[in-house]
């Protein structure tokens, strides 16, 4: 099997890119912190609008076509850049209601955030910020009950909120669960992608004994493992976007392999830029240290390392 983009999807996530760039993500997710959530809102007003929810839903139900690899993509600039709220979880819900779904107009055009949990995970992302919150229940979905009061998750710009399952709602548990893995495998890939290129060029400014740091043999090896782990798990990634779409080349086990990579290439990206900044990767003023808390939060949802290792010695499609 062979994923290669073609001009549309390299021009489409080079778009992402620059939005999220000009839009100042990270200081969206500052603000979102903080209690402040209509950067965050405004920043994915401006990605619905390029389409990005819409290429998880089919024609006939309002979107674009089903178009996980491109939605792959955008997710790793969305990793990159650590912009803040549900949006994994809310395209992935997108995804899976049916036609005729009062709230899915609204989630395509970016109005409405939505998130989505799981009776094992217990809480929702940001549950008390989206317009609707969703309980997987085995293979049906749910409508969630009132929520809990929001705790803080490592991450600062998510907050974590208990939900119950409601009312049973027609749509396919399946497709939210698998997307909403591989978008949270892409978020990790960007951001470690990030941490990466951030420790790369602090090594060349931060001086040690009259030398750069990245000059040392030590430190090169270490950013290197980090690059080479970052750059097996991207295949591996692209490979279980084809899975999600269906493509009769890929393997089911494509998906929980790349949540796998992906959370293990991130998490030693965010290890490595620790080492390499020292005290100042411990600076919340310091955007580093945004991303090395998103990396901690985003490793284990969807899916553990061991939940994905034991979906792929069983051949499942989707983790635990």
């Amino acid at each position: 099997m062979r994923f290669l983009p073609d001009q549309d999807h390299r021009s489409y996530t080079a778009t992402v890119r620059r939005l999220l760039a000009d839009a100042g993500a990270l200081e969206a997710a500052r603000a979102w912190a903080a209690g402040d959530h209509a950067p965050g809102r405004a920043l994915w007003r401006s990605l619905a609008a390029t389409g990005l929810p819409a290429l998880a839903v089919p024609e006939e139900r309002g979107g674009l076509g089903r178009h996980p690899p491109e939605l792959a993509s955008a997710f790793v600039e969305i990793g990159r850049a650590g912009a803040p709220g549900p949006l994994a979880e809310t395209v992935a819900v997108a995804a899976g209601l049916d036609a005729g779904s009062p709230w899915l107009a609204d989630l395509l055009t970016g109005e409405h955030l939505a998130t989505v949990t799981d009776p094992g995970a217990g809480y929702a992302v940001d549950a008390h910020l989206a317009e609707v919150t969703f309980v997987l229940v085995g293979e049906g979905v749910t409508t969630a009950g009132p929520p809990g009061e929001p705790s803080r998750s490592v991450d600062p710009s998510r907050h974590l909120v208990r939900c119950v399952p409601g009312e049973p709602v027609p749509a396919d548990a399946r497709r939210i669960r698998a997307l909403a893995t591989l978008l949270t495998a892409a978020q990790l890939l960007g951001a470690g992608q990030a941490l990466l290129e951030g420790s790369v060029a602090y090594a060349g400014q931060r001086r040690q004994f009259g030398r750069p740091v990245g000059s040392f043999q030590a430190v090169k090896h270490q950013l290197a493992s980090v690059a080479v782990a970052l750059e097996f798990a991207r295949p591996l990634l692209y490979g279980a976007a084809l899975a999600v779409r269906g493509d009769a080349a890929a393997d089911p086990r494509d998906l929980p392999a790349a949540k796998a990579a992906c959370s293990r290439a991130a998490y030693q990206s965010a290890r490595t830029a620790l080492q390499v900044h020292g005290a100042l990767g411990y600076t919340d003023e310091y955007d580093l240290t945004l991303l090395l808390r998103k990396v901690r939060a985003l490793y284990p949802a969807w899916g553990t390392r061991a939940a994905c290792h034991a979906a792929v010695l069983s051949g499942e499609l989707l983790p635990g």
